[in-house]
This record gives structure tokens, C-alpha cells and sequence, in this order.
């Protein structure tokens, strides 16, 4: 078996899907994409494709070191992004070609439901308890959100309070047998971290993510020993490699992103690696369909797993959602906030192609938005 062609299509509302195509007519999907990069990622896969076009799918090991390290030049959430959506359709055209699932050849499954939750409040928060309240009604016993919207560079008292307030409206309708976990986004220095995580505490999230920019990871061994909460990263680290100086640090919580950090090959190095320091896995995921499906693989043949994102309803969904390119939305049908085990060949999800092809045609140009302070200086977005 060979691969023949390689295919890309850039489909709203901001994703980039790839379809890697065999001689002997098996085709893989994967979803290669930095958000608001979309093009510059569909370029590096062209780049790539030149090398996989004419080789043996099934030799995916091999080809993710070619593809990660046979141009000299390493890593970056580009080269990291477009081989990650390759690797995603290698193991869908290797779970097909054996008729099993990815998760089987992973080395089999290790639960039969994966616990997903769901984003609420947006990119600044608020009005939080009718959507909270409306996704308890749908089932599911956890939601995430941002802290804050734009923050100062040391977080006023006002700001402070209103983060805090906006957990304790989430916990107030979730009580105390549901989880809240909250995005900072970066957007806290060290210091104002600090400060707002102590008076989160008492609300019990599940976890914070990004506490502070992945730049500034060598602060997080003392922000980690400051913090009562247990403390997330990853979504913007791209390999074992960047991992480790933050599982050292002592996250609780490792949220690799399987169309970012190398696909489904590294993803499943970095949970093992996470797993020796204890710390758990949760995928990152406000992608599409083949991210989500991917995450799903890895998530029920990891042991140290823990809670899958997932983007449906997701407030950067506009002109799609998570099922609209699905030929079958059953793999996304959560019961009681849960993924059930899908043991359909390879990723386990199929795309309606004639819906892929035509929203290709019309594209997406998405960007994420640039804030500003008061004083119109940049503002972490």
C-alpha cells in the first residue's frame, strides 16, 4: 500500500482538515491547524506531503521522525500542527487496514466512557448561570471557562473580585457534586495569579489552565508550590520536550493538544511521561471533528486520563459546529456528560466529503482578536 495524494481543505468556522489517500483506496483524515494560521499550517502540509506521497502509511513511527526531524529544523506550532493532522490520518488509515480502532492499537482500551465537558462564558465571561444551568440540563457534570477578559498586568482589586465572583456563580449552580475548571488564558502575570488562585480555593475548581504564558514556565515550580488549586498547561507546548520543565514544576495537568503537539503519535508519549509524575491528562480541544475524534482514541488507552474538552456550542463556532461535516453524529451523542466507547475502525468518525469539499470552496479567513489596555497598550488575549 502506498499513499497517492494528500488533500487539505480549509473549512469554517476556523479548522483545516486533511485527507490522506492509499492505492489500495483506504483514505485517513486529519485535522492539521493552528487557529487564525490556518493557511500558513495548509503550506507546511503541501511541504510534508512531498515526502509522504508515494510511501507505506503503515510505517507511522518512521514517518513522524522524518516528518519532525528530517528538516534540520525542529518544532513551532506550525511544523508541530501540520504533522500532527498527518499522524492523525496515518493511524486512521492503519486502524481501517487492520479493522480496529486506534485506541486498540494503542494497546487497547482501558475504560468504556471518557468524561468530556463543556465551555461556557466566552472570551469575557458572563450571563454565565443560564448556560451553565443549560448544559447541567444536557447532561454533562462539568464545564470550563475564562477567568477574565482583558486583565491588568497586576490585576486590580475589581478584577480580582469579579473572577472570583464568576467561578462562585458557577459553582452556586453546579454545586458541590460537579466540576467548574477556569481558563486564565495567560492572561495573569505570576503575581496576579498568585493572588486570585488563593481566593479561588475555597470554590474548588477542578483545575486552572495557563496560569501564566507557556514563556513564562520557568515561574510555574513556584506558583505550583504557592497554589492550593491544582494547576493546568500545555496547549501551547508542542512535545515531550517542552512538557517536562512543567510536569517538574508539579502541574497537576497536562492538556496536550492532538492537532498541535504532533498528533496522536506524541500525544500518547507525553500521557505516559505526564503518568510518571503524576500528573493527569486532558487533552486541549476547541477544534473540529478529527481533533476530537483523535483526543478520543488516546483518551480511552490512557490510564492517567482525566476530562476531554470539546467544542460543541463552543462561542468560536459560528458558520459550523462540531457535527456539521459528519456523515454519522452518533460518536459525538455524549450520555450523561460521557463519550461512549466507539469501536469503529481507525478514528471511528465519517465525514460527508461532498460537505467538506463544498465548505472548502468558501473557506475561512478566522482570526482571533488583538486586545488592548486602557492605556491602548497589547493585552493578552
Amino acid at each position: 500500500m502506498k499513499i497517492t495524494r494528500i488533500e487539505t481543505f480549509q473549512v469554517p468556522p476556523r479548522w483545516l482538515f486533511c485527507r490522506v489517500e492509499t492505492d489500495d483506496g483506504v483514505v485517513g483524515w486529519g485535522e492539521p491547524v493552528v487557529e487564525g494560521r490556518a493557511e500558513v499550517v495548509r503550506a507546511a502540509v503541501d511541504v510534508l506531503a512531498e515526502y509522504l506521497v508515494g510511501q507505506d502509511p503503515l510505517r507511522i513511527q518512521d514517518h513522524w521522525q522524518v516528518l519532525t526531524k528530517g528538516g534540520f529544523y525542529r518544532g513551532g506550532p506550525v511544523l508541530s500542527s501540520a504533522v500532527a493532522g498527518l499522524d492523525q490520518a496515518l493511524w486512521d488509515i492503519a486502524g481501517k487496514t487492520y479493522g480496529a480502532p486506534v485506541h486498540a492499537l494503542l494497546g487497547g482500551p482501558v475504560r468504556e466512557r471518557v468524561r468530556v465537558y463543556a465551555w461556557v462564558g466566552g472570551d469575557e465571561p458572563a450571563e454565565l448561570g443560564e448556560q451553565i444551568a443549560a448544559q447541567v440540563e444536557a447532561g454533562f457534570t462539568a464545564v470550563k471557562m475564562n477567568g477574565a477578559g482583558v486583565t491588568s498586568p497586576i490585576a486590580t482589586a475589581a478584577e480580582t473580585a469579579a473572577v472570583v465572583e464568576r467561578v462562585a456563580a458557577a459553582r452556586e449552580v453546579l454545586g458541590p457534586g460537579r466540576d467548574v475548571a477556569v481558563d486564565f488564558h495567560g492572561r495573569f502575570t505570576a503575581a496576579s495569579a498568585r493572588r486570585v488562585l488563593a481566593e479561588l480555593a475555597p470554590l474548588h475548581p477542578l483545575f486552572v489552565e495557563e496560569p501564566v504564558l507557556p514563556e513564562h514556565g520557568h515561574l510555574l515550580p513556584g506558583l505550583v508550590e504557592a497554589s492550593p488549586v491544582p494547576l493546568a498547561t500545555g496547549e501551547r507546548l508542542y512535545s515531550r520536550a517542552e512538557f517536562l520543565p512543567a510536569l517538574t514544576a508539579g502541574i497537576a495537568v497536562a492538556q496536550p493538544d492532538l492537532s498541535h503537539a504532533g498528533g496522536i503519535t506524541e500525544v500518547h508519549r507525553i500521557a505516559s511521561l505526564a503518568d510518571t509524575y503524576g500528573a493527569q491528562l486532558a487533552p486541549h480541544c476547541p477544534l473540529g471533528p478529527i481533533a476530537l475524534a483523535a483526543s478520543l482514541q488516546v483518551a480511552f488507552a490512557t490510564p492517567n486520563f482525566l476530562i476531554q474538552e470539546q467544542s460543541r456550542g463552543i462561542h468560536y463556532n459560528k458558520d459550523a459546529d462540531l457535527l456539521s461535516y459528519l456523515a454519522d453524529p452518533t460518536p459525538f451523542r455524549f450520555v450523561d456528560g460521557h463519550a461512549t466507547r466507539n469501536d469503529a475502525p481507525g478514528l471511528g468518525i465519517t465525514l460527508d466529503e461532498a460537505a467538506v469539499r463544498s465548505a472548502d470552496r468558501a473557506g475561512h479567513a478566522w482570526r482571533n482578536p488583538v486586545w488592548r489596555h486602557a492605556d491602548d497598550s497589547f493585552a493578552e488575549w
